[in-house]
């Protein structure tokens, strides 16, 4: 029996209790899976109609009607053919494909383990709790329906998938939509169109994002941010191609082991090319451009560079998951011997980049590849281990406590794969660094140690942010569009009393703009009210209110988008304040 934790036991049983009540809604519905998933569980069905958001509450009616009868999940063994007679006779084609992968997979499998709750029987591995009556009835809550391809395949039948959220305690579910709700209104696809930071057009294409002027600037200054520390941490920044030949992600090993994610190729002159989906193989060609010597190393190479990924358009999802990503990306091609040191330098890196954001608790993963599916990934069992060993090597030394996630490494070497917590805690994954000696060797990649002789470097891929795109969704939704002043797309809105002031006002923002401030002028017609709280609904730092009183003393009327009015400051001291504010930024 798998040693689940028990909150997951209980969501994958709630998944049971769903199908029960579903059956019991359409006896004549068909089946998938209904595994258990973060927060909560889901089920996929085939039915014979279309459920609309106010079958969910009847559902849940019946969910609690289940769970008041404490029925037994009831586990028994039957053999592969009765297994089949069954679920043929109850017109279930789904799990009948499931049992013949099972016999297909594993041809010595002889039975295969069902449960019965109350009237619903379901092919099932488990465990499950005892009895329905272990559920805290108000802890649950159906949330969703979408629609799911059989199987993750869109060449199979969509079905109907209803999602739930689950907890141990009714306290923790109320916690959690309260959480989500707020999450609600953080959405960076409704603040992003609020503040008017990007726009994904239909007639350019889904997944591809334009930045328009104001999330351009937010972009730009995060850009400039890591550039300064790249300058300071020596790094190379470069510049490479959007294509290369087919051969050369044959070589890299995209081809074979990660062909799902990529374009088709096109012909170029009669030779394939293919857009990339990773810049390793360009910054491996500018190592190669030379022979190097072990007094080189090590060569840290960076490049804000766009790659392109082939999501499916049901994946796709604003700024977080688009079809086109550009990666704070570098690669250090160093000595074997250096790879502890260069890997504590990175984390020290990462923890700098992100306090800056306010971004301060991380979970880390140590990602390892399947002992199970050698198939999948590139290289021997003594490469793996002596990577693995150096990423755990430089943790423990840095005192970090991480978490090893088995099968979850890509295919040419582990990493340590980052999530931080937002402001209301959910986790998001930015931070890649991977330690890979496979490619070097593919790529034939050489250097001259202190005895003459040839050696093989090590390669450390690192993204510190990972995909632009969705940091920036991050942090649109981790400060809910009210950005910090350095980052903010407008710092400073003047705002004119009255007609008689606006020369005054523009004064100001030409003195204010000559300063690289970030200045907009607001002299419409409409109220001095109606101007302000556009100014506070559109995130601005600060607004500057100019009258006759402000004119006179040569000053200006300060009000933080925070604090509210602030009272008068001359202008010279006012740049003074926000001039140091951007500054303190670090």
């Amino acid at each position: 029996m798998p040693n689940l934790p028990k909150i997951e036991i209980l969501r994958h049983s709630l998944s049971h209790v769903l199908a029960t009540a579903v059956f019991e809604m359409f006896p004549e519905a068909r089946f998938g899976i209904g595994p258990s998933i973060e927060n909560g569980f889901y089920y996929d069905f085939d039915l014979p109609r279309t459920l609309i958001p106010e079958d969910l509450d009847l559902l849940e009616e019946k969910m609690r009607a289940i769970i008041k009868a404490n029925l037994k999940f009831e586990k028994a063994s039957v053999s592969i053919d009765e297994a089949l007679k069954d679920f043929k006779k109850a017109k279930q084609p789904l799990k009948v494909e499931l049992i013949k992968d099972i016999q297909k997979e594993n041809p010595k499998t002889k039975t295969v383990s069902i449960y019965r709750t109350g009237e619903f029987v379901d092919l099932c591995s488990g465990p499950h709790i005892d009895s329905t009556g272990e559920i805290s009835p108000k802890a649950f809550k159906l949330t969703k329906i979408s629609g799911a391809y059989w199987r993750g395949d869109e060449k199979n039948k969509m079905l109907q998938r209803i999602y739930g959220v689950a907890f141990a305690t009714d306290k923790e579910l109320r916690q959690y939509l309260a959480m989500m709700a707020e999450a609600e209104k953080r959405d960076h696809r409704k603040i992003g169109k609020e503040l008017d930071l990007f726009l994904i057009s239909e007639d350019v294409g889904p997944g591809l994002v334009i930045w328009t002027p104001k999330g351009a600037i937010i972009r730009t200054e995060i850009e400039n941010l890591i550039k300064e520390e790249l300058r300071q941490r020596e790094y190379e920044y470069v510049y490479s191609p959007h294509i290369g030949k087919k051969n050369l992600w044959k070589t890299s090993g995209h081809w074979d082991l990660y062909r799902d994610k990529m374009y088709s190729p096109m012909k170029v002159e009669g030779v394939e090319y293919l857009v990339k989906p990773m810049n390793c193989p360009m910054h491996i060609a500018i190592y190669k451009n030379h022979m190097r010597s072990y007094r080189e190393l090590p060569i840290r190479i960076a490049e804000n560079a766009t790659v392109y990924r082939f999501e499916q358009s049901g994946e796709l999802s604003g700024l977080s998951r688009v079809r086109h990503i550009t990666q704070d990306d570098a690669h250090i091609f160093c000595t074997p011997e250096q790879v502890k040191n260069e890997f504590v330098s990175l984390v020290d890196f990462m923890e700098k980049i992100f306090k800056i954001f306010g971004l301060t608790d991380l979970e880390m993963w140590l990602t390892t590849r399947d002992p199970k599916s050698k198939k999948k990934y590139l290289g021997d069992d003594e490469t793996w281990d002596q990577a693995e060993k150096a990423i755990a090597q430089a943790l423990n030394e840095k005192k970090y406590k991480f978490i090893t996630a088995e099968g979850e490494a890509k295919f040419y070497g582990p990493s340590l794969d980052v999530m931080v917590k937002d402001a209301i805690g959910r986790k998001w994954q930015c931070t890649t660094i991977q330690v890979d000696f496979m490619l070097p060797r593919r790529f034939e990649l050489r250097y001259i140690d202190k005895d003459g002789k040839e050696k093989i470097p090590a390669m450390i891929h690192r993204t510190i942010l990972g995909s632009m795109e969705r940091f920036i969704s991050l942090i649109i939704e981790h400060f809910a569009g009210a950005f910090p002043l350095w980052l903010s797309p407008v710092q400073v809105e003047v705002i004119p009393v009255s007609e008689k002031f606006e020369k005054y006002a523009k004064d100001i923002r030409q003195k204010l703009f000559s300063e690289n401030i970030r200045v907009a002028l607001n002299d419409s017609n409409e109220s001095l009210g109606k101007r302000i709280r556009t100014a506070q609904n559109q995130k601005v730092n600060y607004m500057l209110i100019v009258g006759e009183k402000e004119m006179k003393a040569k000053s200006v009327a300060v009000r933080d988008r925070e604090k509210g009015d602030l009272g008068a400051m001359k202008v010279e001291k006012f740049l003074e304040k926000i001039e140091k504010e951007i500054e303190d930024k670090k």
